[in-house]
């Protein structure tokens, strides 16, 4: 039998968006109680659910925690083995039922009111079990499952999802939770790299560095020794002045009075791109390279000594670029 997959996919994306716009006309009466609720909440705000609902759950513990809501994901099942315990005076449980009927999450529903917590639900049946025994109920409805036979939760768990992240997003506007709030919650991340990482923690200090006086011939000995193509030059009180790089080499050969025994100084690029603030972001120093065209930026002190030096590969390496 032959299908056209296209328009299957077609079909699932347009019954699912359906579902996200109905549900955008009818937002839960309780959704500013909710929000108030979670703000107030001085524990943390414990998610549950099983099987699509659980999935679902997890994922969205894990945005609340990465964006400012103290979060976590308890299993029914493991809640009523013991897990219960994680659950405090000071807590708020959000509990994930489509049906409301499940019975995993009902049996555990009477012994989270033992705890005079709030109790948010997010179900289509505000007469369930979970409508029932919840304080404040997110409506979770929807007109068509996805799945052809209208059975597997597709578009209901898409909802729910969009729901989640869309109270998610109410709770950081509420904290006025930054970039700079987020990337302290992922400083592994190519954000948190950006925000947390300085000139200091990436810049090269073994450097090959040579005098104004010292001839050619050595300074090509230097970069190659140096690995990072150019080689730094200093004057006599070890202030830095000038660099010389592989493409300033290749220009000298042209030069119709080109000695190896001539000085360095006559051949070196003088005054280059500086910083002097190793506390520099190093996405701030990145900016600089990427203006001035140049692959290595010199870090150097109040008094044009040299700290370092930031190579566009390494921030490339980084993760910084």
């Amino acid at each position: 039998m032959n299908h056209d997959f296209k328009t299957i996919v077609k079909e699932t994306l347009l019954i699912e968006a359906n579902a996200l716009l109905m549900s955008a006309e009818n937002i839960s009466d309780d959704l500013d109680k909710i929000v108030k609720v979670i703000l107030a909440c001085q524990g943390k705000l414990i998610v549950t659910g099983v099987g699509k609902s659980g999935l679902i759950g997890a994922k969205l513990a894990a945005t609340f925690a990465s964006t400012g809501t103290p979060s976590f994901f308890l299993h029914p099942t493991e809640a009523m083995h013991g897990d219960l315990g994680m659950i405090s005076k000071n807590d708020v449980v959000l509990a994930i039922s489509y049906s409301g009927e499940s019975a995993e999450l009902s049996s555990i529903l009477p012994h989270v009111k033992r705890f005079d917590i709030p109790l948010i639900g997010m179900t289509r049946n505000s007469n369930s079990t979970l409508g029932q025994f919840s304080d404040l109920i997110i409506h979770v409805q929807v007109t068509q499952e996805a799945c052809p036979l209208d059975i597997a939760p597709t578009s209901s768990t898409t909802l729910t999802l969009a729901l989640g992240d869309a109270l998610a997003i109410c709770l950081m506007k509420a904290r006025d939770f930054k970039k700079e709030d987020f990337a302290s919650f992922h400083p592994g991340g190519t954000l948190g790299r950006q925000l947390f990482v300085k000139v200091k923690d990436v810049m090269r200090t073994e450097l090959p560095i040579i005098t104004m006086q010292t001839p050619l011939k050595e300074a090509i000995v230097s970069i190659s020794e140096g690995r990072i193509g150019t080689v730094l030059l200093v004057d006599d009180e070890k202030k830095f002045i000038g660099l010389i790089s592989d493409g300033d080499i290749r220009r000298a050969l042209l030069d119709k009075n080109f000695s190896l025994e001539m000085p360095a100084s006559h051949f070196a690029t003088l005054e280059p791109k500086t910083i002097d603030n190793e506390e520099m972001l190093a996405s701030d120093a990145l900016i600089l390279i990427e203006k001035f065209k140049i692959q290595l930026l010199i870090v150097v002190d109040s008094e044009k000594k040299i700290l370092g030096a930031l190579h566009l590969h390494d921030l490339v390496e980084k993760g910084i670029a």
